[in-house]
């Protein structure tokens, strides 16, 4: 059973120590006076750190408060940060600055931090479809390890703020689509755990991130796991979801007569799922694979037709584990 505790700003910092005994193990910290002030936000990192560095922490900040400092700080914390991804209304014109969270996400991977997007749609005076999936796209070439929509969650029912509303610019039926859309991002790339090998795969197909999600999204609806049929997808295995990114994907390179990569394709997908369950739930795991792990792993298996073309075929059976270094495997 799954306890929460709730601590006051007045004494969350005097609580931090007690953490351990309480057996808490993981938190988020929702002090908006402590995450809109970059001063107060390092000072509790730091009493973090002593306190209680080994606690999973969970800041939703800002990209305007995430300067070097306070990502250095965070590189020495297990945690994970969700920004918020938006723009805002100028004269009726939606404005998203680019190249602002470029420079941010930039530091956030070459620190190595775990990050997140929090996505809307239709919520704001200009945006469009059109809109929504440029952001889509954008947010999508800069690695996040996922995206969270608030709209798929009941909460937009009761925060009028992230409920969308149809303007002239977007429509009902665009709000569905876009609501589907959604869906489909938070199954394959979020829930699939698709960030390392999401843009590699989707190279050789020759399509956009939104295209492959919304025809993904029609994809479900045909094998009824989308929303509308009412499908859990929270309460879904990842070796479930994996299964459904490989069908898919098969339909797609099949679709673009791209069948010749797609066993390099099947191989990257499988080992990499099998790598993020044995991290994640410590799940062992057998797989047959067709070529080598450790090349599979590496940087050249970003460029599929290359891999295709310059590797090897080595049919073999390996086994991933854990150990005290991580995630490793072996030769069966």
């Amino acid at each position: 059973m799954v306890q929460t505790f709730k601590f006051s700003s007045a004494n969350l910092e005097s609580s931090l120590s007690s953490f351990s005994e309480k057996g808490i193990t993981e938190f988020t910290l929702q002090d908006e006076a402590i995450l809109s002030h970059k001063g107060k936000l390092l000072h509790f990192l730091e009493s973090f750190r002593l306190k209680c560095g080994d606690v999973f922490l969970t800041l939703p900040v800002s990209a305007t408060v995430l300067d070097m400092d306070v990502c250095k700080a965070c590189s020495e914390l297990y945690c994970t940060l969700e920004i918020p991804l938006s723009g805002i209304s100028k004269n009726g014109t939606y404005l998203f600055d680019k190249k602002f969270y470029s420079r941010r996400a930039d530091m956030l991977n070459t620190l190595g931090l775990v990050f997140g997007f929090d996505m809307d749609y239709a919520t704001a005076s200009g945006d469009s479809v059109k809109l929504f999936r440029d952001r889509l796209d954008f947010a999508l070439s800069l690695y996040p390890n996922h995206i969270d929509f608030p709209q798929l969650s009941d909460i937009s029912v009761r925060d009028t703020r992230i409920f969308p509303k149809p303007t002239a610019t977007f429509s009902t039926q665009d709000i569905k689509m876009c609501r589907e859309t959604a869906f489909a991002v938070n199954v394959f790339y979020s829930l699939g755990r698709a960030v390392t090998w999401f843009l590699a795969v989707l190279s050789p197909l020759k399509m956009s991130p939104s295209k492959f999600f919304q025809d993904f999204a029609e994809w479900q609806k045909i094998n009824n796991c989308s929303l509308e049929s009412g499908w859990k997808a929270d309460e879904a295995k990842h070796a479930e979801i994996e299964k459904m990114q490989l069908s898919f994907l098969k339909f797609k390179y099949e679709e673009k007569n791209k069948m010749q990569y797609f066993e390099v394709v099947e191989n990257i997908v499988r080992l990499n799922g099998a790598v993020s369950r044995c991290y994640g739930e410590g799940e062992e795991s057998k797989i047959t694979l067709s070529y080598n792990p450790e090349e599979l792993l590496s940087g050249s298996a970003m460029d599929i037709p290359s891999f295709f073309e310059n590797s090897f075929i080595e049919n073999s059976t390996v086994k991933i584990f854990m150990t005290d270094n991580g995630v490793d495997w072996k030769y069966c």
